[in-house]
Formats: C-alpha cells, sequence, structure tokens
C-alpha cells in the first residue's frame, strides 16, 4: 500500500477517534445529567445513537488501520480500551499522531 493512502486511512481514523472521544463526553457529561436531572431522556436518545455510530465507525477504522499496518493484536485491545475510557481515544491519538508523523517523514 502507497504511503499516501495509509497516511489517508491514518488520519481519517485521528478525525473518527476525537470524534467518538467527543461524542462520548457529550453523552456522559451533558445528555445523561440532562436525562436524570432534568427529565430530557431525548438528549440521550439522540447523543446517545450518534455516539453509538461513530462507535462502531471507530471499531470498523480500528480494524482497518490494524490490517493495512499490520499492528499486533495488543494494538487492537489498546484501542477498544481507549474507546470505552473517558478521555481514552484523545490519550490514544497522542499515539496515532506520532505514527502519522513518522509515516510523513518516510
Amino acid at each position: 500500500m502507497s504511503k499516501e493512502v495509509l497516511l489517508k486511512q491514518l488520519h481519517r481514523f485521528r478525525m473518527v477517534a476525537i470524534a467518538e472521544g467527543i461524542s462520548f463526553l457529550v453523552l456522559l457529561g451533558i445528555a445523561m445529567p440532562l436525562k436524570y436531572m432534568l427529565d430530557l431522556p431525548e438528549a440521550v436518545k439522540v447523543v446517545g445513537w450518534i455516539h453509538g455510530a461513530l462507535f462502531v465507525t471507530f471499531i470498523y477504522f480500528a480494524f482497518e488501520i490494524f490490517t493495512s499496518f499490520k499492528k499486533e493484536i495488543l494494538w487492537l485491545g489498546k484501542a477498544f480500551i481507549a474507546s470505552i475510557i473517558p478521555f481514552g481515544t484523545f490519550i490514544f491519538d497522542r499515539e496515532l499522531k506520532m505514527e502519522e508523523q513518522i509515516l510523513i517523514r518516510k
């Protein structure tokens, strides 16, 4: 696979990871309090659906990176763990950003 294709895949995964992380924080920090404090379950329904779609997209792209970059299974586990811990995708993004920079320099 060409360097440009790999860079594009990695960048797309990073953008999905950031969006997934933001949606998770919005779900936990805004939608859940609205549901339980102000009795607005619609907030969780809408934000939860968006977050769910982004989570599935994140996992799909994690598998794509896993296969394209020939990563170890531990990396895939780390990606999954990052997606279920608040702020996890932002921390995981540091590793992805470094990998992107290394790929650019090649």
